[in-house]
């Protein structure tokens, strides 16, 4: 029980790797609140599997685009919780399209929920672990913030940036027991990489050394270390969850 009487948000909750991320933080004893763009079909299930885990788990709903909508959520959130122990800023979107052809909303709409999102949810919580002198925050990056991928210019800039925020903040907040770190997934199995036809997929698993794509799970554990006690000495880092593909 890694996270036994820990409590978590996390954002992007409802599927994929943010779904398996509040599994298994419930799974080790934590109470989890998800934050999702609207009410979900994943609610109920989660709630399930908190009550036979002797945990809760709590669903809120806020456009991670929409600033003031977004920011009252957390803070309404952070103050019915009594405050977090652990922020997972896992939301995320793409818009992809080659950058010559690409829409300014569409440049613009991934860095809100991608990047802005991180900093306004982050402000409002890290806030309030830096009174109580501890805290994790993990944020979600990418393989292709490190390495740029082709058609992805805006999702690609938003991982990056959320690379040197992941390090900048570990070093205002560190002294006062916050630790901020980041995971970057590679190419992992979720609904948004099944929609990428055959050939393309070959060619991404003919890259990666360990030759096979992740699972939810690879990364969710991944995160719950970087939450729990076991790397409490760990600041300031990107913990790729590639396969190898980023060496």
């Amino acid at each position: 029980m890694l996270l036994a009487g820990k409590k978590a948000l996390v954002t992007g909750s409802s599927r994929g790797i943010g779904r398996t991320i509040v599994e298994t933080f419930m799974n080790e004893g934590a109470e989890v609140w998800g934050l999702c763009s609207h009410p979900s079909a994943a609610k109920s299930g989660l709630e399930a599997f908190a009550a036979a885990h002797n945990t809760s788990f709590h669903e809120i709903c806020a456009d991670a685009g929409d600033t003031q909508q977004l920011t009252d959520t957390v803070k309404a959130a952070l103050e019915s919780s009594g405050g977090f122990d652990i922020l997972v800023n896992n939301a995320g979107i793409t818009k992809d399209g080659l950058s010559f052809r690409m829409k300014l909303e569409d440049w613009q709409k991934v860095l809100d929920v991608n990047l802005t999102a991180v900093f306004l949810t982050s402000q409002i919580v890290s806030n309030d672990m830096i009174h109580k002198k501890s805290g994790s925050i993990i944020n979600m990056t990418s393989i292709v913030g490190i390495h740029g991928g082709a058609g992805q210019v805006n999702y690609s800039a938003s991982k990056a940036g959320l690379i040197g925020y992941t390090k900048s903040l570990s070093k205002e907040v560190g002294s006062r027991g916050v630790r901020v770190n980041a995971v970057a997934p590679g190419y992992i199995d979720t609904d948004m990489t099944k929609a990428v036809n055959e050939k393309a997929r070959e060619a991404w698993l003919s890259q990666i050394p360990l030759k096979r794509a992740g699972q939810t799970a690879d990364v969710a554990n991944a995160v719950l270390f970087l939450a729990s006690g076991l790397s409490t000495y760990i600041t300031g880092q990107i913990l790729g969850v590639d396969g190898g593909m980023g060496c």
